[in-house]
Parts: structure tokens; C-alpha cells; sequence
């Protein structure tokens, strides 16, 4: 968990990629990201210089804790999001893996880049009741599925979210869980639960969440408005889902924006270095629930270009 402007942001441990996002807000504090103004050219630079730091120690650091030592107090200080942000440039994007040294405090790892070179079936689901109970969850099988004809039971395939590096911390070991991307979310203000926030999308999961996070946190728009807005993303990070020993980073300095982004924008990344790509559809698959303080009214949306919806169940009368 992380304090950002006020607001409790939970996120589930290192045997997911969760963390990372409270890493990436550690960093955005220190930024007037209103100021910047909503899908500015400066605001789409600093989320995605910021997610690349965050995602750069993902991949270096993170793994099931029951078998690896993973520095979780140092990586969610203030003070190691402060190094970190000083390492990114408003006028250049970067095109390296930089991970850190929390434990040491330094802003940079004694061995960048030491993993390179290089180092569907997901559900969303978000649930408040009456009583002010909220639940966040993105179970996922996975495909392919596996079946057992004999039992209908479908087999699981996030192994394969295990890899073959040594030295790595999510090295496949006897017993040990993979690093999933699952990643829910919970909001609590002034230590009752806010919003709740699910994502379908592998390693996009935590990008959009980002995004519907601060649609909501910096520029108060409503869950509607915050899922159906114009996104973005980065595939600048491991592929969590590519188990063999080359760990590769296909997307090296890319930045995906959904075409309704200006041109204007789309060529100011590009001249900071971005390596600009257009998605004409959804990115990724968010659903976000509210509750509005002041008269106890929940607001629940999902992405409609995503196939995502809001449901309100009643119960039968006792």
C-alpha cells in the first residue's frame, strides 16, 4: 500500500506485478500532472517514463516471496520514488531497462539490463454491497484451456509465467508460484474503501489502471467517463507470458495511444524519442466501481468498446 494525494491505494504482493503500480504514484507525486493538463503531450511522457521505471524493477525484483528476498519497504518508499524520479527527462524518452538499487538507495542497479538481452482468457470483476463491503478481483484461466473430459475441470497454464534465467527471482523452482499479472485494485479514504478497480490485459493491467486512476484522482471524472476515455500504454518490460531463458523486450521505447489522441501530441512524443503505435480499439479491459461519500450512491462502470458492463443485483425479499 501507498499514500497518493490522500488516498490509500491497495495492491495484492510480489507474486503478482501489483506493486509496481504504488511504485509508479511514488514517482507521479512529485509532478503537477493537472497542471500538465489530461493526454498532454508532457502528461502521456511522464506516466509512461514513470511505468518504465516501475516496470524495470517488475522484472528485476519481483517473484513469489515465500522464495525470493524482495525488498518490498524500500521499493514503496517515498524516498527510493523520489531517486527514481529524478532519473526521468521531460524532453527525452528513454530507451534503456533501468532498474534500481533500493536497498542500497541508489537511483540506479549496479548491473542495468542484467536480464537482456534482452530480458485471453482474463475476467474482470468488481463488487460493493450495502453495507459498504468492497471486492476486487481479475481471475483468469488463461488460454489455451485444458480440459479434463472425465472431470469438466479446466487446467490452469500460468506456469508458463515462470521463466528459465538464472539468478532470476521468478526462475521456475519446485513449489513456487509464477508472477502473475493479476493485479486488482482498492481505493480507501480515510481508511474506508473509495473505488474498486479490475483489468484484463496481461501487462497492461497496472498501465490502465494507472489510467483510470488518475482520470478519477488528478481530473475528477466519474468511473463512465475515466474507463471510456482515450488511453495508453507501453510495451517497454518483459513479456510476462515468454517463459524461455531470452527475455526479450520487443517493444523497446514504444508507446501505444488510442487514435482519437491528437496528431499534435502523437508527434510530440515522437520527437522526445517515443516510438509511436495507434490502437484503432480498446486497450485493455477496465471496470471501476465509486462510491460517492455524500449520499452513499455507487457508480460502476465498464469499457463498452472492451465489452465490460455494470450490473446491480437485488435480493429477493426474506
Amino acid at each position: 500500500m501507498v499514500e497518493y494525494r490522500g488516498y490509500e491505494v491497495y495492491k495484492c504482493g510480489t507474486w503478482t506485478q501489483g506493486p509496481y503500480l504504488c511504485q509508479t504514484l511514488q514517482m507521479l507525486e512529485g509532478f503537477d500532472l493537472r497542471k500538465m493538463g489530461h493526454l498532454s503531450a508532457d502528461y502521456i511522457h511522464v506516466l509512461v517514463e514513470a511505468l518504465k521505471l516501475g516496470l524495470a524493477d517488475r522484472d528485476y525484483y519481483y517473484g513469489d516471496p515465500r522464495f525470493v528476498s524482495v525488498p518490498m519497504k524500500q521499493l514503496l518508499s517515498q524516498s527510493y520514488g523520489d531517486l527514481r524520479r529524478g532519473l526521468i527527462d521531460m524532453e527525452k524518452a528513454s530507451l534503456e531497462v533501468r532498474p534500481g538499487n533500493p536497498v542500497a538507495m541508489r537511483a540506479l542497479a549496479d548491473e542495468p539490463g542484467k536480464y537482456r538481452p534482452g530480458p485471453g482468457g482474463t475476467t474482470t470483476c468488481v463488487v460493493a454491497d450495502k453495507w459498504g463491503n468492497f471486492v476486487s478481483a481479475t481471475p483468469s484461466g488463461n488460454p489455451p484451456y485444458n480440459i479434463c473430459p472425465a472431470l469438466g475441470v479446466a487446467h490452469g497454464n500460468r506456469l508458463r509465467s515462470l521463466n528459465t534465467t538464472p539468478g532470476h527471482p521468478n526462475r521456475i523452482e519446485a513449489g513456487k508460484r509464477p508472477r502473475i499479472t493479476l493485479t486488482p485494485t482498492l481505493v480507501l479514504k480515510d481508511g474506508s474503501p473509495l473505488m474498486a478497480i479490475s483489468v484484463a490485459g496481461g501487462d497492461l493491467q497496472d498501465q490502465t489502471t494507472l489510467n483510470c486512476l488518475l482520470n478519477v484522482i488528478e481530473f475528477g471524472m466519474s468511473p463512465k467517463e475515466a474507463v471510456s476515455c482515450a488511453r495508453f500504454s507501453t510495451r517497454h518490460h518483459e513479456n510476462s507470458f515468454v517463459p524461455s531463458l531470452k527475455r526479450e523486450i520487443s517493444g523497446l521505447g514504444q508507446v501505444t495511444l488510442q487514435d482519437t489522441i491528437p496528431e499534435e501530441v502523437r508527434s510530440n512524443l515522437a520527437d522526445r524519442g517515443h516510438r509511436v503505435g495507434i490502437a484503432g480499439g480498446a486497450i485493455a479491459y477496465p471496470v471501476m466501481l465509486l462510491q460517492d461519500r455524500a449520499s452513499g450512491l455507487l457508480h460502476v462502470a465498464g469499457d463498452p468498446r472492451a465489452g465490460r458492463h455494470a450490473a446491480v443485483i437485488q435480493p429477493a425479499e426474506e
